[in-house]
């Protein structure tokens, strides 16, 4: 679960990284006094406020107030999570964070799961290798056995011509003399 956690938070970071650069460059398309508070410019529109990147836009109370930088996440006594609007109009903070949860969960899996494809490939090779070194050790050992098994025939046949107990048909009894 701390994976998970970690995981969404980095992949968080990383989006609003995105989100961030977004910003600066609609600040840079359309530069905006740098003096300009944010109190200000409440009760305009939204893309009036975030023309200045330290501005947070709350789209159900109208206002245009500072970013809480204390806070990754402005809290919901300044601004709803789904109601706050940072650096584009666009990006809802609640619908962000799901959306980075989730593309952070595929990116997770995805990559575990080419690493057991690439893990299981490895392995395939592998066992074909052993299987035809364990194959060759079997066909050596079962040569071996009918060597011996051959050759302790022909002493046991040797031994019954020896001593008159060979018979013709081997499967014959043996009777008594």
């Amino acid at each position: 679960m701390l994976g998970f956690s970690l995981s969404s938070a980095l992949f968080f970071n990383f989006c609003l990284v995105i989100v961030i650069i977004a910003a600066a460059e609609a600040q840079t398309a359309s530069p905006a006094p740098a003096a300009a508070s944010c109190s200000l410019k409440s009760n305009s529109s939204c893309d009036e406020c975030l023309q200045n990147v330290s501005c947070l836009w709350c789209s159900s109370t109208q206002q245009c107030i500072e970013y809480p930088v204390k806070n990754i996440l402005p809290p919901n006594s300044v601004c709803p999570l789904n109601d706050a609007r940072w650096g584009v109009c666009w990006v809802n903070f609640q619908i962000l964070i799901i959306t980075m949860s989730v593309l952070a969960g595929v990116i997770i899996i995805a990559v575990l799961v080419c690493c057991l494809c690439c893990c299981c490939k490895c392995e395939r090779i592998g066992n074909k290798r052993e299987d035809a070194q364990v194959a060759r050790q079997t066909r050596a050992r079962k040569a071996r056995q009918k060597a011996r098994k051959t050759e302790i025939q022909l002493r046991h046949d040797e031994i019954r011509q020896k001593y008159g107990m060979a018979k013709e048909n081997p499967y014959a009894r043996m009777d008594d003399h």
